[in-house]
């Protein structure tokens, strides 16, 4: 019996020795073993500052359907996001409008529930235009 205490003895400590420095699973390093796929990629456009600063009041227009007046809030000069207080009147379901973003892709127009409601890009000083996410066209100017 005391030979089996011997046997188990001695694989425990072969087992435990291969976990101690080895590096040959990456085990020690702190960066992923090559080929693992836990490397983070980028998750989409990255936030930038917009060309011109978003906060204050714009007017969202679409072709035939009128415009109405958005006051748009940001936290410092060059912010990346914030919200939206949309007026009276707005085109299609703008009136749900809520938050900003700006990204490398444009502006995005969000909704109470985070969804998006149009993507815009600057047309020049003080203009951005773009689409709806329903495809009408509208745009933002002051």
């Amino acid at each position: 019996m005391a030979s089996r205490a011997t046997i188990l003895i001695f694989v425990c400590t072969l087992l435990l020795a291969g976990c101690g420095g080895s590096d040959r699973f990456a085990l020690n390093s702190g960066a992923p073993a090559a080929g693992s796929g836990t490397a983070a990629a980028p998750s989409g456009p990255q936030a930038v500052a917009p060309p011109v600063s978003l906060a204050g009041r714009w007017s969202l227009s679409s072709p035939g359907t009128g415009s109405c007046a958005m006051t748009f809030g940001a936290s410092q000069q060059d912010a990346t996001e914030g919200t939206i207080a949309p007026g009276g009147g707005c085109p299609f379901n703008f009136f749900t409008s809520r938050k900003w973003s700006y990204t490398e892709a444009g502006l995005t127009i969000r909704d109470h529930n985070a969804q998006a409601l149009a993507q815009l890009t600057p047309a020049g000083s003080n203009r951005l235009e773009g689409k709806a996410s329903s495809g009408q066209e509208v745009a933002l100017s002051r």
